[in-house]
């Protein structure tokens, strides 16, 4: 897969996976179980939901 998701989305994708762990074992709730979609594609570099619809905050490099 191609990479679409840039360095700004990465690093709010992290944090919402770790909030989104954090309150999901605080709360005691596997619905923190959802912090994994987030953190695992902020790690792959790529959104399958951003391809249907042509988004991309990935810059490539110019030639």
């Amino acid at each position: 897969m191609k990479k679409n998701i840039g360095s700004a989305d990465k690093v709010i994708r992290i944090v919402l996976g770790i909030g989104i762990m954090a309150a999901g074992l605080y709360f005691k709730s596997w619905w923190g179980l959802v912090g994994i979609v987030p953190l695992a594609t902020a790690l792959m570099g790529s959104c399958p939901l951003y391809l249907p619809f042509g988004i991309r905050t990935h810059r490539s490099k110019s030639a």
